[in-house]
């Protein structure tokens, strides 16, 4: 919750108020604000035939004369006092203002967003059918979240959206090779990916390579491509886009000269987890998760841009995760992705992050919230729904 608060003698009146305003460090202050056109002399005769709402407006008008001389703008956000005091305030000082509408009218923030989104779920594969090669670069979503592929397409201007049958999975993919070299290669080359799936990109790339390669003949190009897809990355693999940071992130200037806000944004849309968890009898706290198979330093670079202080942990799975149900983390992560997002994450943050202004603490209504975003996920389209020539972004 945002207020713009005028300050001084010239400013416009405005009901009096008691706003607390965190400064960021160990102690709060209730800061009584009443604003008028000038500051008038208190007459202290009066006081004695006034009542209490009287005395209290007094007293915030001795306060004032103090402000008179300043003619101020801020913006405040509402804070809320926290027992974890150390979790800390998400830094402002991002590369570039990214929001829904620079990701459709900016080229190079959608490619960075677009790298974002293929790390987290999409995938590099050379097949092998009918003895004839195929490349496919691919993104896939349940078509529940059909829109995003939509808004890939209608960005590239390339490839094609498929459908399975069944209707509960949809692809965008571009097969053409011709089409991967001069579109999709000069995007990948230009933004790292950031998790492993960087190993997959070069053997595809490779194999396009080899492909189009008119002096090998098939045998040499079998053999070669075969052995690329037999070689597989180690278990520690890192992209070599972190060797910037020598491979470690331990703090918010460390990750961001790896990791864009763009690049956060497609990525969360693809792995993100915005939800509701019951902690105790009749108490629901909100939650935010990104979990990985591999690339641990990915989710510890998160943690660190969107300001989580739990560390990333290891699950039954084995697999990695960063979580939070801390109140200023997640504070952190609405101011972080408001604006932002395109696909049905974006309906799923608003509604969540919505929640939370209005019904933090409020069990009933976050309940309410709860089962409104879970019946939203159940819901699937059909193929009778599809007409993919039709469909909307």
């Amino acid at each position: 919750m945002r207020e713009t608060l005028l300050i001084g003698s010239n400013s416009s009146p405005i009901w009096p108020s008691l706003l607390l305003i965190n400064y960021y460090s160990n102690f709060y202050f209730l800061f009584p604000l009443v604003f008028s056109h000038k500051a008038k002399a208190i007459d202290k005769n009066k006081k004695r035939s006034i009542g209490k709402r009287q005395k209290f407006k007094l007293m915030e008008e001795k306060l004032l004369l103090t402000w008179r001389q300043f003619a101020w703008i801020i913006k405040l956000n509402f804070q809320i006092i926290h027992q974890r005091l150390h979790v800390e305030h998400l830094k402002k000082h991002y590369s570039i203002n990214v929001n829904k509408h620079t990701l459709s009218e900016n080229k190079e923030t959608f490619y960075q967003w677009l790298v974002g989104f293929t790390d987290g779920d999409g995938t590099f594969s050379i097949v092998n059918q009918n003895n004839k090669w195929s490349l496919t670069y691919k993104i896939s979503q349940n078509t529940y979240n059909l829109r995003i592929l939509h808004f890939i397409k209608n960005q590239l201007k390339v490839g094609s959206i498929y459908i399975e049958k069944g209707g509960n999975i949809g692809h965008f993919r571009i097969r053409d090779l011709k089409t991967l070299e001069s579109v999709i290669f000069p995007i990948f080359d230009k933004y790292s990916l950031l998790t492993s799936k960087h190993f997959n990109y070069i053997k595809f790339k490779k194999a396009q390579q080899i492909l189009s390669n008119s002096s090998l003949n098939k045998l040499d190009k079998d053999t070669l491509i075969y052995n690329l897809i037999n070689s597989k990355p180690s278990v520690d693999y890192i992209s070599p886009i972190w060797s910037i940071v020598n491979n470690e992130v331990s703090n918010f200037d460390a990750a961001s000269k790896v990791m864009s806000k763009a690049w956060l944004i497609g990525f969360t849309e693809a792995e993100g987890s915005f939800y509701l968890v019951q902690k105790t009898q009749g108490r629901l706290v909100h939650g935010f998760e990104i979990t990985k198979k591999l690339d641990k330093i990915v989710l510890i670079a998160i943690k660190h841009i969107l300001g989580i202080s739990t560390n990333v942990k290891v699950t039954k799975l084995g697999t990695f995760t960063v979580v939070t149900t801390n109140s200023r983390a997640i504070e952190n992560i609405i101011n972080y992705f408001k604006n932002t997002m395109k696909g049905m994450k974006s309906i799923e943050y608003r509604i969540w992050s919505r929640a939370y202004v209005k019904h933090k603490g409020n069990f009933l209504a976050l309940e309410k919230t709860r089962n409104l975003m879970r019946n939203m996920r159940s819901n699937r389209y059909t193929l009778l729904d599809m007409n993919v020539n039709k469909m909307k972004e």
